[in-house]
């Protein structure tokens, strides 16, 4: 997908960045540049809580506590979403019907409530219903 494209379909609603794609764009890996077009329209990116979770996660294991923080706030600039007990129940259901974890199911069902197209490059959305996959380079 090029560049143009990728803004034509930020422009056309809103979008969720999976983990695997904020922490592909906070190490600077190959597919880096293609999820930050997508973040940068921070007026149209919702960021769940529990990506919030795993990016920190990941991130402090390889990066120094200052660094993790200012990667958090980065991600603190879109809509931050929390996981209500509505939003788990449709987590829960999202799990069954697409084979998820619990984070994944999570935040996938967060983009599905908002109309938010979902971008990631982990190949458990590959084929679903509102993603953006981009194949690990």
């Amino acid at each position: 997908m090029s560049s143009t494209e990728v803004a034509s379909t930020r422009a056309a609603g809103l979008n969720v960045v999976d983990s695997s794609g904020w922490i592909e764009f906070f190490t600077a890996g190959p597919n880096g540049p293609r999820f930050r077009e997508v973040i940068a329209a921070q007026e149209h990116l919702i960021v769940p809580t529990i990506a919030l979770y795993e990016v920190c996660k990941v991130l402090s294991r390889k990066l120094e506590p200052s660094l993790v923080a200012a990667c958090l706030d980065i991600m603190r600039m879109g809509q931050v979403v929390d996981l209500t007990d509505v939003r788990a129940i449709a987590a829960a259901r999202a799990s069954r019907d697409h084979g998820l974890a619990l984070a994944d199911a999570a935040t996938y069902s967060i983009a599905q409530e908002h109309g938010a197209t979902f971008w990631t490059q982990d190949v458990d959305y590959r084929g679903l219903p509102g993603v953006e996959y981009l194949a690990k380079a």
